[in-house]
Parts: C-alpha cells; structure tokens; sequence
C-alpha cells in the first residue's frame, strides 16, 4: 500500500503544480490609504478619485493592471465605499469591454492596512500570485519581468513569500518623500531584501542599526536612491503572517521591517526587482500630487498623459508648449494660456487673465484678469475678476469671489466661498465640514464659518488638525518649499554675474529616469517643413545623444554614434546643431527636476561634453558667426518652453563662453539678431540674460580699449628710438 500513497502523493503535487500556473493573476486595489494625508478633500471625497490631471486617480491603477494582465480585481474600500461602488459600477472597467474578467468591490471597517490584510486572510479569495497596489498608482512599467523573476525564485524556495517593485530614480528624485527617507540593504546576489529603515529628519541620529549577521553578506548594497512604487507581488504565505502578527499596522514599518528583522524566526526571505526605465510613482502626499501632475503634463508617463482620454468622453489634444485643451473650452481673445496648462470642457477664461502651469478642471468660470499659476482647480469652480491663485488647489464647486489672493499652500475644499476681497493665507486648508467625532470617519458635520478664514459672508473655516495625523502631513504646496519647479528667486544682480564661474557643490544627484518614448521639444528653425528623412534623424540624433549623456557614456563613443547617423540621413549643419541642442537642454532640464541647482546641472552637462558642440559650429575663423548665432537661437527657442527656461539660458551662455564653445562676437551678433526677439515668449525668455550680455560686451570693450593703449604706448616708444 506504501507505493500506492507514494504514487498518490506525487500527482497531488504534480496537480497542484498545474493548478499554480493556471491561477489567474489576481491584484487587490487599496483604494482606502487609512491616511488622512489629502485632508480636508477625503473627509468628503474617496482619495483615490480625487482629480490628477482631471482624471480620478483609481483610474491609473486599473491601467497600470490592466497592461499586466490581472484578470481578478479585488477593490478593497473603507471610507467612502458607496461613492466608490458607485463609480466603478458606471466606468468601464464593468463594462462588457472590460479587460478584467471579475472585478469586486470589498466593504470593510477596517482601520489600517495591518486590519485588511488580515481580513482579506480570512476571506481566502486569493489563491495564487498576487498584486498588492495601492489606488493612488500612476505608473508604465511592464510587470512581466518581475513576475517570472518572482515565480522563479518562488519554484526554488517556497519560503521566498513577497517581490517589491522599487524605482531607481537618484537620491533628489522629485516623486520621492519628501518626509521619511526609505533606506534599503540588499543582497544584489539574490535581489533579497536584508533590512528595511525610515530615516526621518528630524530624528536625532541618521545611522543605520544594522544586526551583525547582516554584515556576513559577502555583497551589500545600501540604497537611499529608490522610490517605494507600493507595488508588490505577494503569495498567500504574506497573508499569514499579516494574521499571525496582529500587532502589524503598516506594511514597511511595520510588516517589512518585522519580517526582516526575525528572519531566523519565520525563515521568510521578501525579494526586490528595481526598475531603472519607465515611470512608477505613488501619489502619496501632496507634494507628490503636484510632482506627478507635472510629470503627466510633460509626457514623463506616456502614454499616462492628459490627450490619451482615459476616460471615455474626453477630449484633450496635445498644443505647442504642452498645453492640453478639450473641445468647448472658451478663451477670451486677450487672455493667454502659458505653457503646461490643461484645461478642460466647458470652461470659460474671461478678458485680461493669465494661466500658467495650472491644472483647470471641466464647466470652470475663471473671471477677467485673474491671474493662475501653478495652482490645481477641479470640477465647477468659480474664481472672480482681478483675483489672483497661485500654487493652490480649489476644490469642486467652490466658489472665490473678486479681486482675492489665494496664497501659495492654501486648500480650499468643496464648496468653500471666498468673499469679494479676502486673502486667504498658506497655511489655510479650508473646509465647510468636520469629522463627527466618535463616528464612522464617513460622517462628517458641517460646522460654522470664521470670517476671518473667509470673509465676512463666506462659508468655511479653518480645518482642525486630525488626531492621528503626523506633523508633515499638513506640509502642502508652496508652504513646504517643496514645490518641485519653484525654483526660487534667481539673483543676477552685476555682483552675483562676476561670480557665474565659482565653485559649484559637488553634491550629488541622480538622474531622471523617465519613459523612452517621451518626446523632444521642438525649435524653431529655417525648415518650415522639414522632410521625413529629417524629423527621423533629429529624432533618432537626439534621443541618441540624450541616452549617452543620462547613461554617463565617453564624449568619443557619444560623437561615433552621432557621425554614423549624421552621414547615413546626409544631416545639414543646422540639423545637427538643432539635435545636440535638443538633446543637451532636455538633459539640463532633468537635472534640475530631479533636484540638481540650475549652475549645477549645466556643469554636469556642457563642459563634461563641449566637444559635442563645438564639432556642430564651423566659424571660428570667419568675422559672420552663424553657426553660432544659430546655435544660440536654437537654444533660446527650446529653452521658450521648458520650466525656468530664462535662468537656464543665463548660466548655459556662462558655460559656453567659459569653456570657450561660443565667441564674444558670436554672443554679439547673437543678441542683435531680430530672430532673437522675434515674438513675445524669444523676447522673454532671454530678459535675464541682459546684464551677463553687457557685462560680457563691457569686457570686450574694456580689452580693446587697452589694447589700442597699448599701441600708441608702443608708437609713441617707437619715436623716441627714432630721434
């Protein structure tokens, strides 16, 4: 009978074997944070729909599982879970074209993660592989690496439980914390996680409290430069231990650090797959909203960008300097739409008003001469006439009367009314309800305005501050100094141009990884209709280029590579000027969004490679400097429409005339070009660079005045010796 059981044992596991692979993937969609991170918006609103870039947030996460092929969904909701219900129910995602083939919706009252994943132990409805992600995800990254990676190590070792996505993305990276910084111990040998720690800072010490056993390790890595994309592949075995530890509340502090730390204990080892391409990012604070809003506007994400209309009636395409309009928007003939602006149906911006780098949602009335600036305004709200927004968020319905200022940092919640007048501060998060105290956290009371919050009239107050809320919680935009593309008050005063050239920090910085397929700006130039064969190789020359100078490659390889196309497409001069300028500011200006100084990020750039440019510049013996006047022109051009585009071109000219690329003369001839002022946004974007051009001339002039001194000096010396 021993063989029979034996015989009997084997296929049960060769069953079983079968049955692991056959599962469907399966993913469970926290859409409920237990954070108060977004107050006051979700005391009201579900989190995961509030708007990024006018689309519900949920919505990313269903297309970032979407493209990995889940099939099973599990929402999993605590707060607001009827608004939630109610929208999924009506998307597409419950439609007969929905990619999924199950998609359910979990009612909980749990408080914390730790109280979900137990409770979803004791559901048993995941039976295989599955994701663990969050409803506040906007990422691109193709799963099916570190899923095999994972199923691998998982047919090895059973005890190989849990796969973390993380983001190489620098230690400065903008869609990192700004709060507690996550450090990581790896083994790189086997991917596997050793320790996990927050360093905090304000804590006392920034040391790592490492076990010894840890050290045995013949190869560590300690990694500060990853972004936590709150991706994770987990098995069954995960749940488990969620149970058998109730004391388990957050699931890397808690959890991830528990489980790392008795190892010996459970014997469970939890892995890492880290992602050094494509975009992964969790919308996790507002500081994060604001960089990623920012990300998606400028195509870092694609294809998760305004005009890829997510959701089935909209409308957005893509305009020069990545502004983004749909259809029945009505814009006065005096108003002006500045770059990186998204505006959305049904929205009216009246006479006089300027919008720049804003977010504008569907059916909004923004009055004449108002001025918005970096600020996010939802569904239906109203800003009244000479009234000014910047770097804020105005919620749905909510109303700010005449000629009022809405500070940088300030929230206004749903249906908040600023009276005619009123200033409202950055500090201000105002709201018309707060939380019953004792109750459900969905049941909200509506309290009693403060004129002083809202002016006399107004509706709203001051939020109290939540109970279980952390300090850095209430950091928002603007008032944190945290705001990824303000990028302070540059002084260019005659003192601080003298000082251009000084030592920079070498601090360091990571570079910005981002979406390859991610486009170049284009410049303005003599070919009005360039042929096919020069848009594939200025396309081709500067994603090339740019490549290089992200990966760190040599100057020479950079400048073989560059050749091979340039004479396979017979690229023109300026095609080839137009392409290393393309390549050269787009890497500047990653730099600077991830973190780096501008003086800094041009260092790291020109005089590393200033060969490069100078091979694209052929006039240095002849008194017409075009080459370098268009080179000049080509940089003015591109920098029009990237952020800080007039600080850039002040500390790129230094650079270029430090490292001798480009001639006095050629800086001369440059700024008396009429191309050079041609329109408002040339004529703009090189106003800071006055006074480095009259410093510059002065010198010239200065030099040549001692020179002609200097020969009457030696004229007059020559009569002498003559008598």
């Amino acid at each position: 009978m021993a063989p029979k059981n034996k015989k009997s044992s084997a296929a049960s596991e060769r069953q079983k074997d079968v049955d692991e692979t056959e599962n469907p993937l399966q993913a469970v969609v926290l859409a409920d944070s237990f954070e108060q991170r977004f107050s006051p918006f979700s005391m009201e609103r579900p989190r995961c729909l509030l708007p990024l870039a006018n689309t519900p947030l949920i919505e990313y996460t269903f297309e970032f599982l979407a493209s990995t092929g889940v099939e099973d969904v599990f929402v999993y909701c605590g707060a607001h879970t009827d608004q939630v219900e109610n929208y999924i129910q009506q998307s597409k995602w419950c439609s007969k074209v929905s990619p999924f083939a199950k998609l359910e919706i979990i009612r909980s009252t749990s408080r914390s993660i730790g109280d979900a994943m137990r409770d979803l132990d004791k559901r048993s409805i995941l039976t295989g592989d599955f994701l663990v992600v969050y409803g506040d995800i906007v990422s691109n990254v193709p799963l099916g690496a570190a899923l095999a990676a994972h199923r691998e190590r998982r047919a090895k070792d059973k005890n190989a439980i849990m796969t973390m996505v993380l983001r190489e993305a620098g230690d400065k990276h903008r869609s990192k914390t700004q709060g507690a910084s996550p450090v990581f111990v790896i083994d790189p040998t086997k991917d596997r996680c050793l320790h996990y720690e927050q360093i905090r800072p304000r804590q006392s010490n920034h040391f790592l409290n490492l076990d010894p056993d840890i050290l045995k390790h013949d190869d560590l890595e300690i990694r500060q430069d990853l972004i936590d994309c709150g991706i994770d592949i987990c098995t069954p075995d995960v749940l488990a231990l969620w149970s058998d530890n109730f004391d388990y509340e957050a699931p890397r502090k808690g959890f991830l650090h528990s489980v790392l730390k008795d190892y010996e204990l459970n014997g469970k080892t939890i892995h890492t797959y880290v992602v050094d391409e494509c975009y992964a990012a969790r919308v996790k604070n507002l500081n994060a909203y604001d960089s990623i809003s920012k990300d998606l506007i400028s195509r870092w994400a694609y294809p998760l960008c305004p005009d890829s209309n997510l959701l089935k009636d909209q409308t957005y395409r893509l305009q020069k300097g990545n502004v983004y309009k749909e259809e029945g928007v009505i814009l006065a003939r005096s108003c002006t739409i500045n770059h990186r602006t998204v505006i959305g149906k049904g929205t009216a911006v009246g006479d006089g008003s300027v919008v720049s780098n804003s977010i504008i949602g569907r059916r909004c009335l923004i009055g004449r001469n108002v001025t918005i600036d970096g600020a996010y305004i939802w569904d239906d709200a109203v800003v009244g006439d000479g009234s000014t927004v910047k770097d804020a968020i105005i919620a749905n319905e909510a109303i700010v009367g005449k000629r009022c200022q809405v500070l940088p940092g300030a929230l206004l919640s749903y249906n908040v009314r600023i009276v005619d007048g009123t200033t409202v501060q950055g500090t201000a998060r105002v709201t018309r309800f707060k939380r019953k105290r004792g109750y459900d956290r969905d049941e909200v009371a509506k309290g009693a305005s403060d004129p002083k919050v809202v002016g006399e009239g107004g509706d709203g107050f001051q939020m109290e501050k939540e109970e279980d809320q952390e300090d850095d919680n209430m950091a928002g935009l603007g008032t944190s100094g945290l705001l990824v593309y303000n990028m302070g008050n540059l002084s260019l005063s005659s003192d601080s141009i003298s000082t251009l050239n000084s030592d920079l920090s070498e601090e360091h910085t990571g570079s910005h990884d981002h979406y390859r397929a991610s486009s170049f700006a284009s410049v303005t130039s003599d070919d009005s209709q360039p042929s096919r064969g020069a848009t594939e190789f200025h396309h081709d020359a500067a994603a090339g280029i740019y490549d290089s100078l992200q990966r760190g490659d040599a100057t020479d390889n950079i400048q073989l590579e560059f050749n091979s196309l340039r004479m396979s497409a017979n690229a023109s001069e300026h095609q080839q000027r137009r392409a290393v300028v393309a390549a050269f500011m787009k890497r500047i200006s990653a730099l600077i969004e991830s973190g780096s100084a501008i003086p800094e990020a041009v260092k790291q750039t020109i005089p590393v490679h200033r060969t490069l440019i100078e091979r694209v510049i052929f006039d240095k013996s002849r008194e017409a400097k075009d080459d370098q006047v268009d080179l000049l022109l080509l940089i003015q051009a591109d920098l029009v429409h990237r952020n800080a585009g007039d600080s850039i071109l002040v500390f790129v000219c230094n650079s270029l005339t430090l490292s001798d690329v480009i001639e006095d003369r050629g800086f001369e001839q440059w700024w008396n070009n009429e191309r050079s002022v041609q329109g408002e946004e040339m004529a703009k974007v090189r106003a800071k660079t006055q006074q480095f051009i009259d410093v510059l001339l002065a010198d010239e002039e200065s030099g040549s005045e001692e020179e002609s001194e200097e020969g009457e000096q030696s004229n007059d010396d020559d009569d002498d010796q003559d008598e």
